[in-house]
């Protein structure tokens, strides 16, 4: 049984680190993730203003006094409730910010609404999920405790996916209600170790993090490693790394030869090593979050480890701005939908995320968000709506480009809070 408790370490803990460490390194990753991290307002909606729903409320305060033991609602039959799908036709949805497509002046959601014309299932969609630390602190327990959380269907990276299926917390998918889905899941995300088979989860999206550069400001130059990054007198004080741990971790464990889904506490520590140098040498202008677009964008950050979907919108309007996949391989994550344990409309959860497997609602979602599309087959429908989108391997990677994908290992408890102390100490956060 897995206990995790934000804000504190666990009773009879044996971990190096002490109370007081813990509680600032994971918070400090918890308050970056929602204030600049992925999880924060993207460039897009900066520029829309008005995002599609409404953001969660509340915060890392109210997670400081969560100190739930993973043991209520453990195991598959406490997962599983009455299924009311027949007799009411709704399902309740929640996700990320910016993360489905809006209809003209941002009013409504057509791939939504004609999901509803066809089947008559309403959606109460909301975008209340601004950070995964957050919002597990929102719903952790009630789902201890075999209470429904008031939703059918959730989205959330894969790492906390794969938290929610070792606690029990979420319901086994029936395969017949996913036909789409079996059939058109691509390869880059069919079998992952936390899910295997998916039989829990589908994947909503990729999220490749891949390097960026400014043509500009390097004079012409390609850069394509961290080690270029890192080592490159011309880019001295005009490099940026993610303030998001296992992005910045991955890429350079990656860098060092070294496996994402299989490294050791030394091999972590050789990376934070090598990145302390690009530290103390200026070479490192600074750790980001999303707010890196602006200045690669400017020029001020020559190159950087950026997110693959804000460099799709980055180069719409600057094609100066381009990317690279080094040799060795990028770090790739997914943001997965579950049904949580106790929800009241499974099937109709279900029917739902088939949907999003079908080539046209797929390509019209994948052409708003802008992120990896999971779904075969869709790069006729994309083109129809815009083939610079199709073209792109940021949004559709061919064959060569998934198989240098890599995702960051699942972490413990005590890794992750050891982990995140000594990457804040890095950053200086």
């Amino acid at each position: 049984m897995e206990q995790f408790q934000y804000g504190r370490l666990s009773a009879g803990s044996a971990e190096s680190v002490s109370a007081t460490e813990s509680v600032s390194a994971v918070e400090s990753a918890m308050r970056r993730s929602v204030t600049s991290g992925r999880g924060a307002l993207t460039r897009r909606s900066l520029m829309r203003a008005a995002g599609g729903g409404a953001l969660a409320v509340g915060g890392i305060g109210a997670l400081s006094a969560c100190g739930i033991p993973a043991a209520g609602g453990k195991g598959e039959k406490a997962a599983v409730s009455d299924d009311l799908s027949a007799k009411e036709k709704q399902v309740v949805f929640s996700n990320w910010t910016e993360y489905m497509d809006v209809g003209e002046g941002d009013k409504g959601y057509p791939t939504l609404e004609a999901f509803t014309k066809r089947t008559g299932i309403s959606v109460k969609y909301t975008a209340d999920i601004n950070d995964n630390n957050e919002f597990f602190g929102k719903i952790q327990q009630q789902l201890h405790n075999g209470q429904p959380i008031g939703r059918d269907l959730i989205c959330v990276t894969d790492w906390l996916a794969a938290r929610l299926i070792r606690l029990g917390w979420v319901q086994k998918l029936d395969p017949t209600h996913l036909p789409h889905a079996y059939t058109n899941l691509t390869a880059q995300f069919r079998n992952p170790s936390w899910d295997p088979g998916h039989a829990y989860s589908y994947p909503w999206t990729g999220i490749s993090t891949v390097i960026a550069y400014n043509e500009k400001a390097t004079g012409g130059r390609k850069v394509d490693s961290v080690s270029q990054l890192l080592d490159d007198p011309r880019l001295k004080g005009k490099v940026g790394f993610l303030s998001e741990m296992r992005d910045t971790i991955g890429m350079t464990l990656l860098d060092l030869g070294k496996d994402p889904e299989k490294f050791t506490d030394d091999d972590y520590s050789a990376a934070i090593a090598r990145l302390q140098k690009g530290v103390d040498s200026k070479q490192i202008r600074r750790f980001t979050g999303n707010d890196y677009t602006a200045d690669l964008e400017k020029g001020d950050l020559a190159a950087c480890v950026a997110w693959a979907g804000d460099i799709v919108q980055l180069q719409a309007d600057n094609p100066a701005v381009k990317f690279a996949i080094p040799d060795v391989g990028y770090i790739s994550s997914s943001d997965n939908l579950l049904v949580p344990a106790k929800a009241r409309h499974k099937t109709n959860a279900e029917r739902l995320i088939d949907y999003y497997y079908e080539p046209g609602p797929a390509a019209r979602l994948a052409a708003y968000i802008n992120y990896v599309c999971p779904v075969d087959g869709v790069r006729e429908e994309l083109a129809k709506l815009d083939k610079a989108l199709a073209a792109s391997p940021l949004i559709l990677p061919d064959r060569a480009m998934a198989a240098r994908s890599h995702p960051f290992r699942p972490l413990s408890e005590a890794e992750e809070k050891a982990y995140e102390e000594k990457f804040a100490k890095l950053i200086g956060a």
